[in-house]
């Protein structure tokens, strides 16, 4: 497994090893020992969550869960292409506002780790994607939240992606108050 980090500290993106041969490949997507030997340790993961996306340039995002149920989640592209980024949102972080933009593919593995304090959001660069994320808490309508896809000079490689009604709708990210703390 490989891993790597970013200049905003938490995220990590983790390139599973893949053996394949004429039949195909075989990959371990999640191996919390593994991980752990690696030095992340992370949280327990409590929910799978699969989309998804009919048309190119979906976007979803950028979406948070608020503190009791904040979540770190830990992401794959199945099918398709993705372009998947993780803005800083934590109170006093010397990275707030700044973001990691990766591509994820189903053809190379590669997951994105974005960890609580972080807005969530994925871009569809090809057609019938699927996306696959694995969360630490629940679902909680309550303590969910987004804000304005095109509010943190994020670079989509489009002016007009396709939204959801509560994505056109939200918040932009300089109106956002945090729940969230850094803890460096």
């Amino acid at each position: 497994m490989r891993i790597q980090t970013f200049e905003i500290s938490g995220p990590v993106l983790v390139n599973p090893r893949r053996f394949g041969d004429t039949r195909g490949w075989f990959s371990e997507t999640w191996n919390k020992q593994a991980l752990a030997s690696a030095g992340l340790n992370w949280p327990d993961f409590v929910q799978d969550n699969h989309s998804f996306s009919a048309p190119r340039h979906t976007l979803r995002g950028l979406h948070y869960q608020r503190p009791p149920h904040a979540q770190d989640k830990l992401v794959r592209c199945s099918r398709g292409v993705i372009l998947d980024v993780a803005v800083d949102a934590r109170k006093g972080s010397p990275t707030y506002g700044q973001h990691v933009a990766v591509e994820l593919s189903a053809e190379t593995g590669a997951q994105l780790y974005v960890p609580k304090g972080f807005l969530h959001a994925f871009l569809t660069l090809t057609e019938d994607c699927e996306v696959q994320y694995k969360c630490t808490d629940i679902y909680a309508p309550d303590c969910d939240g987004g804000l304005a896809w095109n509010s943190c000079g994020i670079d989509w490689g489009t002016d007009a992606p396709v939204l959801s009604d509560k994505d056109a709708q939200a918040p932009s990210f300089a109106d956002f108050e945090t729940p969230f703390q850094f803890e460096g």
